[in-house]
């Protein structure tokens, strides 16, 4: 499973121009999930994401969780984050789930965000949808359960 994280002041998904998810302050997690992944990875990468230590405390520095700050989670999925451009200049994407799986393990993320305390939105698995965000700081942080980066 791979993660982008941004930290954001606000963020909204749009699907046919209507609004399906909408935070104010806290983090949008751009979700990837690869053929290989399972339950307990879906739950570890909300539990990871949701204690990341990227929100500044009194001294300004990043010392705060999304759980600290009581912030909210916009999900949004995003296979292409498993696009494999190596010597070509098409992706191929065969390292991404099947569509069924993928939902799936997207739904238990968003689920086990919630079940963590965090107010979850998302966007609509499969999709063609618009994010806006206003990224805070920047920071972007990238997260993935087999630890490659």
């Amino acid at each position: 499973m791979r993660a982008v994280v941004q930290r954001v002041s606000r963020a909204r998904v749009l699907v046919d121009g209507s609004v399906t998810g909408e935070i104010a302050g806290g983090l949008v997690v751009l979700l990837g999930i690869g053929r290989e992944d399972t339950s307990p990875v879906a739950i570890g990468m909300a539990e990871k994401i949701s204690n990341l230590r990227i929100f500044e405390d009194d001294q300004r520095k990043m010392n705060r969780s999304l759980l600290d700050v009581k912030g909210s989670a916009l999900v949004v999925s995003q296979f292409t984050l498993y696009g494999d451009a190596r010597g070509q200049r098409r992706p191929s994407f065969v390292a991404a789930a099947p569509g069924q799986q993928a939902k799936n393990l997207y739904e238990e993320f968003a689920d086990a965000l919630r079940t963590l305390g965090i107010t979850v939105a998302t966007g609509v698995f499969g999709a063609m949808m618009s994010l806006e965000l206003a990224n805070e700081g920047p920071v972007t942080i990238l997260v993935d359960s087999d630890k490659i980066f």
